[in-house]
């Protein structure tokens, strides 16, 4: 039976979803949703979004997560490719998007004020249960960032038994799912991870706990609540949790935790720290993509010994380190990250076949992340390809500058980028934003760098910003900071 579904006041039982679920699936079929057809998804966390992972999954259909930010122009975009038949929104954004969905889509409107006869509750009291032929669960239908270019939507065919077996596994080493867990999810849906997570925990768990957003005294408080064994976070929210005041994070009994899930954004091995004295060994990191799954996990016991590591192969993931040429690299050496999870079916990118060639090699896949495997074994990623800043002829990963920025006095936040360099091409630029009530200084925070890292790895720039563009998952979004800088220039990283 699906998991128990608590979310603020509202507390649903797992046979209540089932049948909101079945009543869901034969509302879909009713509306000409085939097995295999697409449903779109742009909401906010709630429990709407819940009767609807779950009633696709009995309609067969792929559920794709649409960015509750994006503008008309994106929403556009991603209905239109993903070959929508049915749109799940909310009334505000669909008066921000509606001329944008196109016509062959029927919109059904998620409001939870009801005030609306078209409203979701009033079209899902309407449905009976489906109850056509078994049809085969999909899942959600992912969109790629889009570092260059339009984002991509990863579709993955229906997995075979054996598959589900090993993703069931995957699941708990990866992310702490088991069954009868007692979970708690605040990141938003419309991300790979987080969906993958709520899938999960409704499948096998006995508790499920959905926030509509993130809020470190009120994660604390959840946990100790509902007596919370695994939760999904990311490294943006450890940070936010650790700065609370010690007398407030000492109110909340955590001893029910075991297991902390981060994947999304590699987490500053300082930080880690910081959540692994105070939590105990509770933090793993996993690294994945929604085009190759979890490949690896980082458990809390290896966390001292490899600090900065994204760890081994989890299950039966192969991992290989290749150059330009595609080349095998040895233990050290960094190149493009290349991986396969055998727990999980193959994918296509819709409408883009090429894109799809482009990204594997050999059976195995990449992103475009840059790494290096050390002796052992372990994983460590650098960054993105995209990400990389090439100065003077020399690779440099923000990522690791953007490390040691977060654990400086009074950062909340921080971003690096390469910005146009008359002499050397690119420099760094590093953006940062001040903690409720701190002031930070250019000069102290380059002072502060050149303690701890290379000088040729120190911003040049370093400006103060009210906020970064970071979308709710913790992804700095790292083109937005560059065409400002990059903006008039010939030539575009």
């Amino acid at each position: 039976m699906t998991a128990k579904l608590v979310f603020g006041s509202l507390e649903r039982s797992g046979a209540e979803i089932d049948k909101r679920a079945a009543r869901l699936a034969g509302g879909l079929a009713r509306l000409g949703v085939d097995d295999g057809d697409v449903v779109a998804v742009m909401l906010r966390n709630g429990p709407a979004y819940v009767d609807i992972i779950q009633g696709c999954r009995i309609a067969g259909a792929y559920y794709c997560q649409i960015n509750w930010h994006f503008k008309s122009d994106e929403a556009e975009f991603i209905l239109a490719d993903c070959g929508a038949k049915l749109l799940f929104i909310q009334p505000d954004l669909l008066a921000a998007i509606a001329g944008a969905i196109p016509q062959h889509v029927h919109v059904i409107v998620v409001d939870q004020a009801q005030a609306d006869p078209a409203d979701f509750e009033t079209w899902l009291a309407a449905q009976t249960a489906y109850a056509g032929p078994p049809r085969t669960p999909r899942g959600h239908m992912a969109y790629t960032s889009g570092t260059t270019g339009r984002p991509k939507g990863v579709r993955r065919l229906p997995p075979t038994p054996q598959q589900q077996v090993l993703a069931a596994q995957v699941a708990k080493d990866a992310l702490g799912i088991y069954p009868g867990v007692r979970s708690l999810l605040s990141a938003p849906l419309y991300h790979s991870a987080p969906s993958s997570f709520a899938q999960q925990s409704l499948l096998q768990g006995a508790l499920f706990v959905l926030e509509e957003k993130f809020d470190a005294e009120t994660t604390l408080a959840l946990i100790e609540r509902h007596r919370i064994e695994t939760a999904y976070l990311v490294p943006v929210m450890y940070v936010r949790l650790l700065r609370l005041p010690p007398e407030v994070r000492s109110r909340y009994d955590l001893s029910s935790l075991s297991f902390v899930a981060s994947t999304g954004s590699p987490c500053a091995p300082e930080v880690k720290k910081a959540m692994i004295e105070w939590l105990g060994p509770v933090i793993f990191e996993a690294y994945a993509s929604s085009e190759t799954g979890y490949i690896t996990v980082m458990p809390p016991q290896d966390a001292a010994r490899k600090a900065g590591s994204a760890g081994r192969p989890v299950g039966t993931a192969r991992i290989r380190i290749l150059d330009d040429a595609g080349r095998a690299l040895p233990a050290g050496e960094i190149g493009t990250i290349y991986a396969h999870q055998p727990a999980y079916s193959d994918f296509t990118y819709r409408s883009n076949d090429a894109a799809r060639r482009a990204v594997e090699r050999d059976g195995l896949v990449s992103v475009g992340d840059m790494g290096y495997l050390d002796d052992e074994g372990f994983l460590f990623v650098c960054d993105r390809a995209s990400d990389m800043v090439i100065s003077g002829g020399v690779n440099i990963y923000p990522a690791e500058i953007e490390h040691v920025l977060i654990t400086l006095p009074g950062i909340i936040d921080c971003a690096v980028v390469g910005i146009p360099d008359d002499e050397y091409g690119e420099s760094l630029a590093a953006q940062v934003v001040a903690e409720t009530g701190a002031t930070l200084d250019a000069e102290a925070i380059r002072l502060a760098l050149s303690e701890r890292i290379a000088s040729y790895k120190v911003p040049r720039r370093i400006d103060i910003v009210a906020a970064l563009p970071r979308d709710d998952n913790g992804k700095v979004q790292k083109r937005k900071i560059r065409d400002a800088y990059w903006s008039g220039r010939e030539r575009r990283i």
